[in-house]
């Protein structure tokens, strides 16, 4: 096992505002396959950016013991890099190439360095994450988006690193792909730390780091045990918190009932003492004893009752919430016969090829139609999407209709939303007819809730920022009647999951989503598949 590690000592950060997000976090991972798991929102690509050192904490320290790569979420890569350039090795190449016609200058044999096996060791990497086929020449904007991803962890992978981070690395790829990269990890020896909601790439872990409310607790075993572990402890949990409801209960009736005692007590002594005679000096004195006596015996009710509830309180903390969004969208319906987008001999070309077959693609959209969009990575899934939307033309007799009203698209990039404007202000801009009241509390619906509504959208995790997407192109005006989505899914936990699927299901429109998840294209009701396949758009049977 390898002696790279990660620890984190008195990790602090703050975002801008000073919204916390960590707190005097610390804990440790060495050698092995590690994955972070936490609801979105809770800070997993952010801590993976303070130990790449790409941001700074507010207080505390990271070491890394050993040389460092890392895959974020979000690929900062222009379209008009190449291969080459994104791998790092265009450099090394031209010195190659310079030295191999003739060139013999002392700078190129110092830019090779140790690298004159660097076009086959690049080859290699490139074969083995399924890009045998893609040329080192080529421009990043003519990849697919789980092209770009493998490309990217081949550029990571080419540094050798010993502590390897990857933030939700199987986004955007198919299922060969994931496979690739799953036999890719499970070779791997160094110290990697994997944030995804991924489960079966979850469960090839051989531990889980459970970031939860400022603290990290690493459980052994997969997902799988994870979760039963999880299981459990909520299970221990909810017997703790009914056993401290109950001792609330029990703690309030007998401060009741002793209160009752007391009061009966002091009314039957008044009249004992009246019907004695006593000197009132001695009935007052009385009088006095029985207060403090009751007022003692209250003070121990009253902090035992306070001891319960402090009890209940912990017991309750211990239990995990995960929040649901509920939604009506009925200004979204479309009538069953309606045709809303009309593609006839859609035809597009990237670079020097031809990304549909023959004569291109057609395709007719018609009423509230739930259409699942599969194929291979390249195949031309996004370039479809972006043709229905609009934002490309057909070439040559290609034509599109689309039907009155909005056509919505979320592209893999989430990169319809303002970056520096919060959560708030977006939605101000989609719904500027909504009033202020109106939009927070829809916000709050969409979890957004206090300080959180007001945050900027670039700091947002990708599922906050998925979400803050959906309430603005939701609840726009107008209302959208066919909705674009392309791998929503990327970036979520299975909480906010199930949220995505329950605004979908709230929504009455068309929708064309692409998406490799099986069980969330079931959950959401698709009743339509269409299969890209060698640049031809084929009909699958529809689920039953």
């Amino acid at each position: 096992m390898s002696d790279a590690r990660i620890i984190c000592s008195g990790l602090s950060f703050s975002w801008p505002g000073d919204v916390p997000l960590f707190h005097d976090l610390s804990f440790s991972v060495g050698g092995g396959r590690t994955g972070l798991v936490a609801p979105n929102g809770a800070g997993k690509s952010t801590l993976l950016e303070l130990i790449a050192g790409e941001r700074r904490p507010s207080a505390g320290t990271v070491a890394v013991e050993g040389v460092l790569g890392h895959l974020p979420q979000t690929l900062p890569l222009a379209g008009d890099l190449t291969v080459a350039d994104v791998l790092g090795v265009a450099p090394v190449i031209r010195a190659l190439d310079a030295i191999e016609s003739g060139d013999a200058a002392e700078e190129h044999f110092a830019v090779i360095g140790d690298d004159w096996d660097i076009e086959e060791r690049t080859r290699a990497q490139l074969d083995r994450l399924g890009l045998g086929d893609v040329g080192l020449d080529r421009r990043l904007d003519t990849l697919s988006g789980g092209q770009v991803v493998s490309l990217g962890l081949a550029a990571q992978l080419l540094k050798r690193p010993d502590v390897l981070l990857l933030d939700e690395p199987t986004n955007n790829l198919d299922a060969d792909a994931r496979h690739r990269l799953y036999d890719v990890l499970e070779d791997w020896n160094g110290c990697l730390l994997v944030v995804s909601h991924d489960r079966a790439l979850l469960d090839r872990m051989d531990r889980i780091a459970e970031l939860d409310r400022g603290e990290v607790r690493l459980y052994g075993g997969n997902f799988t045990a994870y979760e039963e572990a999880l299981r459990v402890e909520q299970d221990a949990a909810e017997k703790d918190v009914r056993s401290a409801e109950q001792e609330v209960k029990r703690e309030k009736r007998e401060m009741q009932q002793a209160r009752e005692r007391a009061a009966r007590r002091q009314s039957n002594a008044a009249r004992n003492v009246k019907d004695a005679g006593l000197p009132k000096i001695l009935a007052g004195a009385r009088k006095r004893r029985a207060q403090e006596s009751a007022g003692r015996a209250d003070g121990t009710h009253a902090a035992r009752l306070g001891d319960a509830r402090a009890r209940l309180q912990e017991a309750e903390r211990a239990l995990r919430d995960d929040q649901a969004i509920s939604l009506e969208l009925p200004g979204t319906a479309v009538p069953a016969g309606r045709t809303v987008f009309l593609g006839e001999r859609m035809r597009i070309r990237h670079g020097d090829r031809d990304v549909f077959a023959g004569p291109g693609v057609s395709l007719e959209i018609r009423g509230p139609e739930r259409i699942a969009l599969t194929g291979a990575n390249g195949a031309g899934k996004s370039t479809l999407l972006r043709l229905i939307h609009g934002d490309l033309v057909p070439e040559g007799d290609g034509r599109t209709r689309r039907a009155d009203g909005r056509v919505a698209y979320l592209s893999q990039r989430l990169d319809l939303l303002d970056l520096e404007g919060t959560v708030a202000r977006n939605l101000a801009a989609f719904a500027p007819g909504m009033p202020e009241a109106g939009r927070m509390n829809l916000l709050a619906r969409f979890l957004f809730r206090g300080d959180r509504a007001h945050l900027p959208v670039g700091v947002l995790s990708g599922g906050e920022r998925l979400r803050a997407t959906l309430a603005c192109v939701l609840y726009a005006e107008p209302a959208p009647q066919l909705l674009l989505l392309d791998e929503p899914t990327n970036n979520l936990d299975l909480t906010s999951v199930a949220q995505l699927t329950a605004a979908l299901n709230a929504y009455q429109g068309a929708f064309v989503v692409v998406s490799h998840d099986e069980r969330f294209l079931a959950d959401v009701g698709v009743n339509r598949r269409l299969r890209l396949a060698e640049g031809r758009l084929l009909e699958d049977a529809a689920p039953a």
